[in-house]
């Protein structure tokens, strides 16, 4: 039984290092969140290129990340004896006592926080993003539809103006 405890201990604490490294990598996800709506409003494509080069190139570390947390799970559900399903932090919390649960539970709060944040951070980038593309579409609209007849126009006063013959490009000199 005492080997088994130690045993959990260790695995308590591996788990401890991929929280922190799973907090880190949510902590980087918002930085490149908010970098991302800058140079889109900054129209700065270069750096939006950069950017999607090194959120690749980072992808492969994470998984391998995914991948120990998920190997420490099951490691944990087979020493409890519970369902992998079950085996969530809040259980983990609930078998420990001491430094341990308060260093489980510390994690928690934290990942949950910054779920949170990035939660916000991802619906605010999914906006800005739609209005891009909604200004893009009517302004295309507005641009392949300008010399047909019947289209409506505003002038700076904001009255209507009516196009009737008119073309998109004058090609008088």
């Amino acid at each position: 039984m005492e080997v088994t405890v130690v045993g959990i201990e260790d695995k308590i604490d591996e788990l401890l290092l991929c929280l922190d490294e799973d907090a880190r990598h949510i902590q980087q996800s918002l930085s490149r969140l908010d970098k991302l709506r800058a140079f889109v409003v900054k129209r700065d494509d270069a750096s939006l290129g950069k950017l999607l080069e090194s959120i690749q190139g980072e992808s492969d570390s994470y998984s391998a990340n995914e991948l120990k947390r998920q190997s420490i799970r099951k490691e944990l559900a087979a020493a409890l004896d519970c369902n992998l399903r079950q085996m969530t932090l809040s259980r983990i919390e609930y078998e420990l006592s001491g430094v341990k649960k308060a260093q489980v539970a510390e994690r928690k709060a934290k990942l949950r926080s910054l779920t949170d944040e990035l939660k916000k951070a991802h619906l605010g980038t999914m906006l800005l993003l739609s209005d891009c593309a909604r200004f893009n579409n009517v302004l295309l609209k507005s641009v392949f539809d300008f010399g047909r007849t019947g289209t409506v126009t505003y002038n700076s006063n904001g009255s209507t103006k009516r196009q009737t013959d008119t073309a998109f490009v004058n090609l008088q000199f």
